[in-house]
């Protein structure tokens, strides 16, 4: 599934094609990629056309793109969503779900489409609500920030980098759990964007057992394991990502290279490159964890 950095590098490469950009046409190649919309197919086509996208805007693994005061589109890349923009005569991309036909204001025509291989993502309309504060709601450092979160987005929690991301009332809440961290690490609720892949790199630069009480890790710990997660995410947004298969690419069709950077995850059997013991995989919670069992210790 795509995390944080994948989506901030969509979101910063939509940032650079579509803000400003007018609705010309929209193509739904798929329902399926709509089952969010409240309106359906038909209600997305009508309410969208005509409107203009004021912005890209993220939280954790989610994008909005505002075009009212009161509605944004939202979108969520699921487990192999990809958000591509492609001139207006750009051959067919498989799988695409959607197709978004926009006038820049430069007046040049260019298309945005939603391609989805496992149909997990989607798009939808949503209203936005306010989050109650002065700061803004997601990441969008391209325009001025707005309070106003899409309604389906309200209930994630800020990211580990966002600008008003508070690590010491996260820890604090951390220290309440007795689930163990990695569990703790996903909770988007408690805090967005990391997903088992970049937990595992966290954890394994942290030196800490996937399964290891969050209650029984000191303050200090667990703010150098945030301080930690915030680098591996920065990193992984430096390198446009984490790509294993074709599953995963930016909007110009381009895959990205954290993987070359990965310390545990899918590296079962080859050596830690700490210590040296072989890194270990070991099923959890419908997903898999990599850990050094010698310096990763629960």
């Amino acid at each position: 599934m795509p995390e944080l950095p994948e989506v901030e590098t969509v979101r910063a490469g939509l940032a650079t094609h579509v803000i400003g950009a007018l609705v010309k046409e929209i193509q739904v190649h798929d329902s399926r990629s709509l089952k969010r919309n409240f309106s359906g197919p038909d209600g997305f086509v009508s309410e969208l056309t005509g409107e203009r996208l004021q912005g890209v805007i993220r939280r954790g693994k989610f994008l909005w793109l505002p075009l009212t005061a009161t509605r944004a589109v939202v979108c969520h890349l699921g487990m192999s969503g990809q958000v591509l923009v492609r001139s207006k005569d750009f051959g067919e991309d498989k799988l695409t779900r959607i197709t978004l036909r926009l006038e820049k204001p430069t007046g040049e025509e260019i298309e945005m489409r939603f391609v989805d291989q496992r149909l997990f993502g989607g798009m939808q309309i949503d209203d936005l609500v306010d989050t109650g504060g002065n700061s803004p709601a997601g990441y969008f450092p391209e325009g001025e920030g707005s309070s106003l979160i899409p309604t389906s987005v309200s209930h994630i929690a800020r990211d580990l980098l966002d600008p008003n991301f508070d690590a010491g009332l996260v820890v604090s809440k951390m220290r309440k759990r007795n689930s163990g961290i990695k569990r703790v690490l996903l909770d988007q609720n408690l805090l967005s964007g990391i997903g088992n892949i970049y937990a595992d790199e966290s954890l394994w630069r942290s030196r800490l057992h996937y399964d290891k009480p969050a209650s029984a890790i000191s303050a200090r710990k667990l703010n150098e394991l945030v301080g930690v997660s915030q680098e591996v995410l920065s990193e992984a947004v430096e390198r446009g990502g984490t790509s294993f298969d074709e599953q995963y690419k930016n909007v110009n069709g381009e895959s990205g290279y954290f993987s070359q950077d990965l310390n545990a995850y899918s590296r079962a059997g080859l050596p830690c490159q700490r210590c040296g013991s072989a890194i270990k995989r070991e099923a959890w919670a419908n997903r898999s964890s990599y850990f050094c069992p010698k310096c990763q210790r629960r």
